[in-house]
């Protein structure tokens, strides 16, 4: 007899193969039969010609510290995703130091948008090694969850307070290769690591990782190539792509394995960007190496404040002034005479890689909190400097300080345009390209990629036609499957685990935008529910019906050797 049999679906395997009506058969949470399913089961669910597909695997996430009190790493879940890989950009909250992770919470709310009071309040920081790590949050899961090590994480257990600021000597790498060692044999997914100006601690330094010199990456590189069903992920300098980009060809070399990187951006008036940035997966090969851009599937969009200081803090001018204190911050902001360099790099950057997001004109003011903003809603920054007669800069310091640097701004949404879109249906097809890069689980309080998935569905599928339905479950799921070398995940066909979505394609949506006070200690977090999606299993019970969670715990934590399978790399590596 079947555990459960899903009747009078429509089957998109995530092979790229054409979809067919048939039942599915499960039993001890694996797929056993597809067609027509006579054998009797103990619970049977009515598909009634929805999309019967297998979950989504989202491969940049950090939701390493929300599983703590989110063990279905919502809304991710309700969107589709049946497994999440965390610890991205040299960021885990795993190994710790003998201060129990103040460092690393603190660095989190700062650099990933994570609320401190959640960070603080959502669970009992309790373990040291990465496998006690893994071992707290494997009992209780919805979904399944993989990690990578931080280099981050690794830097500041051996290294302490001088982990910011100091290369590591010989006996420090050393201590630090040794101690990723355990955590890779515990069940860590392979490395990750960063060297890009936009990743700062609470305290406005550089996070440890960019502090480290090439051969310290090379050095854990090396521990890597000895650790079955692992891999490695970098977060690059944009400003620096050539440089970044050859640090990751010899990181790649050196460990025999691929990395991704995050985030490659499609957009039609800077085609040379990601041409360029493409050309260095083509460089790779040449070398025998391997390097993937990971490419959300929709336009760019951040909701963003003067309060948090990730988004302005990161760009050219700003820096310093979001290391201040609030009232601090503000006073400077208001004085003529700190703008002016604030213009000048502001100036400089237009037309470089980051000038979209300095393009303050074109910044939508979407939400304003006092009554001297009253009525900007909705409205450009750039119309609002014409009719005051000011630069965007002083314009959009103006509107923020009438709000107490609270005003909710969306930068210009970079690729929204045609073009974009038309150039965006190549890309993400692109062989040399992995769907993804939604960073869910961070940046609570600017992001909204963590439905990049039904995104894709309703808008690049439904209604611009930029790819296949089959095509695009193939891209969400087996694709990003088998970059990590994840067994028997990815794909609906007999003998793989019962990971499904079902859902129905003429109504599949992100529903609108909202901010969700949810988070322990009463943080908020910006949230959209996902629409027609009737039902997600995870090996092969329903953790979501028609909207909500069931309250089923099937997932774990997966980890290398025993989950995956070693990817190679063309040339197999040094």
């Amino acid at each position: 007899m079947l555990d459960r049999v899903i009747r009078g679906g429509v089957v998109i395997d995530g092979t790229g193969a054409p979809r067919r009506g048939a039942d599915v058969g499960i039993r001890q949470g694996r797929v056993v039969a597809i067609g027509q399913v006579d054998e009797p089961a103990r619970e049977s669910f009515d598909a009634d010609g929805a999309i019967v597909a297998p979950g989504f695997v989202d491969v940049h996430t950090h939701y390493d510290a929300q599983l703590l009190w989110d063990p279905a790493a919502t809304p991710s879940c309700f969107h589709g995703v049946t497994t999440v890989i965390g610890g991205n950009c040299g960021f885990t909250i795993a190994p710790l130091e003998d201060d129990g992770g103040s460092y690393i919470r603190r660095m989190l709310a700062r650099v990933e948008g994570m609320p401190l009071e959640a960070l603080e309040s959502g669970g009992d920081w309790g373990w040291r090694s990465f496998g006690d790590y893994l071992d707290r949050i494997d009992d209780g899961l919805a979904i399944n969850a993989g990690f990578l090590v931080g280099h981050s994480a690794l830097r500041r257990a051996i290294m302490g307070n001088a982990a910011v600021g100091q290369r590591a000597s010989q006996n420090q790498i050393d201590a630090m290769a040794a101690l990723l060692d355990v955590s890779l044999s515990a069940g860590g997914l392979g490395l990750s690591s960063g060297r890009t100006q936009a990743h700062q601690d609470w305290e406005g330094e550089f996070v440890p990782s960019f502090h480290a010199a090439d051969e310290e990456l090379f050095a854990l590189c090396r521990v890597v190539r000895d650790h079955p069903g692992t891999t490695l992920e970098f977060a690059p300098s944009l400003a620096d792509f050539d440089a970044t980009g050859e640090l990751m060809i010899r990181m790649s070399l050196t460990a025999g394995r691929p990395i991704n990187w995050n985030v490659l951006i499609v957009d039609s008036n800077r085609p040379e960007d990601y041409q360029r940035q493409l050309a260095l997966s083509d460089l790779a090969s040449t070398r025998g190496a391997r390097v993937v851009p990971l490419s959300v599937p929709h336009p760019m969009e951040f909701y963003i404040d003067f309060v948090s200081p990730f988004f302005f803090g990161g760009l050219p001018g700003f820096h310093d002034v979001m290391t201040l204190p609030l009232d601090e911050r503000k006073r400077a902001l208001a004085d003529p005479e700190y703008r002016i360099p604030i213009k000048a790099a502001v100036a400089e950057a237009l037309g470089g890689p980051v000038g979209p997001y300095v393009d303050f004109a074109k910044m939508e003011i979407a939400r304003t909190a006092l009554p001297p903003n009253e009525g900007l809603a909705g409205r450009l920054l750039g119309d609002v400097a014409r009719e005051r007669g000011l630069d965007p800069v002083d314009a959009l310091l103006d509107v923020a300080l009438a709000d107490e640097l609270r005003t909710l701004f969306v930068p210009v949404r970079v690729g929204a345009d045609e073009a974009s879109w038309k150039l965006r249906a190549e890309v993400l097809l692109d062989e040399r390209v992995v769907v993804g890069a939604s960073d869910a689980g961070a940046h609570l309080d600017i992001g909204t990629a963590f439905a990049y998935a039904t995104t894709l569905l309703a808008e690049g599928v439904r209604e611009r036609g930029i790819m296949t339905l089959e095509q695009a479950v193939q891209q969400l799921a087996q694709v990003p499957a088998r970059l990590y070398g994840l067994e028997d995940r990815g794909e609906l066909r007999e003998g793989a685990v019962a990971d499904l979505v079902i859902f129905d394609a003429d109504r599949v949506d992100r529903a609108a935008v909202e901010n969700r006070p949810d988070l322990p200690g009463g943080a908020s977090r910006l949230y959209a529910e996902a629409e027609g999606v009737e039902a997600v299993f995870v090996g092969g019970t329903e953790i979501v019906h028609a909207g909500e969670l069931t309250g089923a715990t099937p997932g774990g934590v997966l980890r290398s050797g025993r989950d995956t399978r070693t990817v190679t790399i063309p040339g197999g590596g040094q």
